[in-house]
């Protein structure tokens, strides 16, 4: 009976040893019918740890939400339970049955696979609206909308998104930060400022809200079909009524954390119209003046003038290039030195940019410079339009003739005079000599001496001290890594300055050295260089708010350059605002 007892006993052990060796590895879906309205969650559970985690293509489904990650680890009566599951929060597309197909991992060098659900998406159903939900309240009370001026533009016409954050006055929004900026792919694009900006009185869907203006930025289109504009997304801690009162009968206010987005937004971009386009045209799109003028009309040979070719007005000022000026070959042309003062508003780009020539004549004469042509298309006729210059006439007053006479050649050659030798030609040799003694000196015992002497002596405990400080610095691994990667910011700052000019190297070396000089202010390694940390370390420091958005969207131009036509103008402003960030960040971090 005992030997019985001991059987039992290992064949349960062995029974349990097994069951728990067991790997498992299975979908769940938290319903398998549901309203195209609503929000399906997908779990995929393991009880071992594995590799190499592949989801399913959930090609029928908006992801809104995941992957989260969770993992269980208990023992219960000496048994270790494990769980780990890979959750997704999905939104149907459309209507219908849908698969959503295998889900792989790896386990010890096995690969296992989920079985397929099946989910059927039917019409919209009504979502229960429970008032005393903090989540319902919270979604119905706090909207983020983005604000588009025009949705279907012609190419390079300038088009404004404003970001507004709704909020009912039934709620009280504690803060909030930007999870997910939004990229302005295939767009040249530029942010308005908006600080200090006050909370507005306004209505959303027929109902009073209080808003403020998150963010204001004007667009241009660099490509023609359809655009998307990805969302804003923000995280805010919130607080919401609920169903408990305090001793004076007011409601309890309970705390939330809510994700909003700004949605998606498509624009559909219009191409500019090929009938009557001009052979010269450059893509300059708006409404314009042009105008061709020099800064004197009569001067002498080798003097300078100076022609300056402008174009102002309102319209993608930055995205397309000047006319060229073509003068006669006896008037030397120099490099043309391109000057921008712009302003971008909600209204676009409006000012004027110049083109200024240094014209040297060398010969005398009248020179005309013919009339210039600038070309432009008009967006509130919706044609093409042509300005002209009227022609200049360079009256060069004195100076040498564009051709020299034979006969005045010989004449000159008549009037030159005979060249006279003189009978003592060594009369600059000196023949007479003075001589003065030199006295002999001894350097032994001189003040000389004494100073050479005692220098050794002297020398030595000055070199014991820098030996000590030098041994000190070289001790400091964590100081000198700083100092290492201040040098490298320093090198690559330079660098980006020599690239002006040279879109993908300026951006890469700048993006470098704001990277370095990272690591060294905030002594952090490559790998903790995330968006998110990098805020959340700033803002320890106490730099301001508006600096770390300037910081941010300095990274973002670097990340963006590959995609947008950029001018040496905008990469000069760019290195600009980097330097004078750095400043600002070495001046407020605590």
């Amino acid at each position: 009976m005992h030997i019985k007892n001991y059987i039992a006993v290992l064949f349960i052990v062995m029974a349990s040893t097994f069951a728990a060796a067991q790997v498992k590895f299975e979908a769940k879906a938290s319903k398998q019918k549901l309203g195209v309205n609503e929000r399906l969650r997908i779990d995929f559970e393991m009880n071992q740890d594995g590799d190499n985690f592949n989801p399913p293509d959930f090609s029928n489904f908006t992801i809104v939400g995941g992957p989260n990650q969770s993992v269980s680890n208990s023992w219960v009566q000496g048994v270790r339970s494990y769980k780990k599951t890979y959750s997704y929060f999905l939104a149907p597309k459309s209507r219908g049955t849908f698969t959503i197909s295998q889900a792989t991992i790896n386990i010890e060098g096995e690969t296992y696979k989920t079985t397929p659900i099946k989910v059927e998406v039917t019409a919209a159903v009504d979502i229960p609206k429970d008032p005393n939900d903090p989540n319902y309240l919270a979604a119905e009370n706090i909207h983020l909308v983005a604000e588009v001026s025009k949705t279907n533009p012609y190419l390079n016409e300038a088009i404004t998104v404003v970001y507004k954050l709704y909020v009912s006055p039934k709620v009280a929004v504690d803060n909030w930060n930007e999870i997910d900026s939004p990229r302005y792919n295939d767009f040249w694009s530029q942010n308005i400022d908006t600080q200090n900006q006050k909370v507005q009185n306004g209505t959303y869907n027929g109902e009073d809200y209080r808003f403020l203006v998150l963010r204001k930025t004007v667009l241009y289109p660099q490509k023609t079909g359809k655009l998307n504009i990805e969302p804003l997304s923000l995280n805010i801690a919130m607080r919401v009524p609920s169903n408990r009162r305090d001793i004076f009968g007011g409601f309890l206010m309970t705390r939330v954390n809510r994700t909003i987005s700004a949605g998606n937004k498509t624009i559909n971009v219009k191409a500019l119209p090929e009938a009557g386009k001009p052979a010269d045209f450059t893509g300059a799109v708006g409404d314009f003046k042009f105008d061709v003028s020099t800064s004197k009309t009569e001067l002498d040979a080798t003097e300078s003038l100076q022609l300056n070719v402008r174009v102002s007005g309102n319209g993608n000022l930055k995205l397309f290039k000047l006319p060229k000026v073509t003068l006669p070959s006896s008037l030397e042309v120099y490099e043309p030195e391109h000057t921008e003062n712009v302003k971008t508003n909600l209204a676009g780009m409006q000012g004027s940019i110049s083109d200024s020539y240094t014209v040297v004549p060398q010969f005398k004469g009248k020179y005309p410079i013919p009339n210039i042509s600038f070309s432009y298309f008009d967006l509130k006729t919706e044609s093409y339009k042509r300005l002209s210059s009227n022609e200049i006439v360079i009256d060069v007053l004195n100076g040498p003739s564009n051709g020299v006479n034979s006969n005045e050649n010989n004449t000159a050659n008549n009037n030159k005079q005979a060249v006279v030798y003189n009978d003592n030609q060594f009369a600059f040799i000196k023949t007479d000599t003075t001589f003065s003694s030199i006295k002999q000196s001894h350097f032994f015992k001189t003040d000389l001496f004494w100073y050479l002497l005692l220098l050794p002596f002297l020398a030595i405990p000055l070199a014991i001290l820098i030996g000590k400080q030098k041994a000190k610095r070289d001790a400091d691994v964590y100081g000198n890594k700083i100092r290492k990667a201040d040098k490298l910011a320093r090198k690559y700052l330079s660098s980006a300055k020599k690239s002006l000019g040279k879109k993908e190297a300026f951006y890469i070396a700048l993006e470098k050295a704001l990277h370095n000089y990272l690591k060294a202010k905030l002594h952090i390694e490559t790998s903790e260089l995330s968006k998110d940390r990098i805020n959340e370390l700033l803002k320890e420091k106490d730099v301001e708010e508006t600096v770390i958005t300037d910081f941010n969207s300095i990274l973002q131009s670097c990340e963006l350059a590959r995609y947008t036509p950029i001018d040496i103008v905008t990469m000069q402003d760019d290195y600009d605002k980097a330097a004078k960030t750095i400043s600002l960040i070495d001046k407020q971090a605590k």
